[in-house]
């Protein structure tokens, strides 16, 4: 017959509403942030954000993006857009990230070459 298993600590009920308030969360928070930044500069689309040393300072750089990948905004909507996302994402201030607002995702934007340059098998010079 069929035995109840005792050994698993979790059970897959507990994980499936675990992860349905997981999802609502981030709908919630991805609508927040959408609202938010219509509000800074309408039409935004992605927002870059990329951390920039000047003469030992650092600060981020934000660039605002339409659907075309235009820039829009002043000055003051990128440092609020910048704000903004820095609160909702504590961990954005070393590396560079894009912040897609239709799925609300926050992407590592880590500049790479592409593989037919030959620049991952170029040797070390020292």
């Amino acid at each position: 017959m069929n035995a109840q298993n005792t050994d698993r600590t979790v059970s897959r009920a507990a994980l499936a509403i675990r992860g349905a308030q997981a999802g609502r969360r981030h709908i919630t928070r991805a609508g927040i942030l959408r609202r938010q930044l219509d509000q800074i500069a309408p039409g935004t689309a992605l927002v870059c954000m990329v951390p920039v040393t000047t003469a030992g300072a650092t600060a981020i750089h934000v660039m605002l993006l339409n659907d075309l990948a235009q820039p829009i905004g002043t000055p003051d909507a990128h440092r609020a857009a910048g704000r903004l996302l820095s609160h909702a994402f504590p961990t954005t201030r070393t590396t560079a990230h894009d912040y897609y607002v239709e799925s609300g995702r926050l992407i590592a934007a880590t500049p790479a070459a592409p593989a037919a340059l030959g620049t991952d098998t170029a040797p070390v010079i020292r």
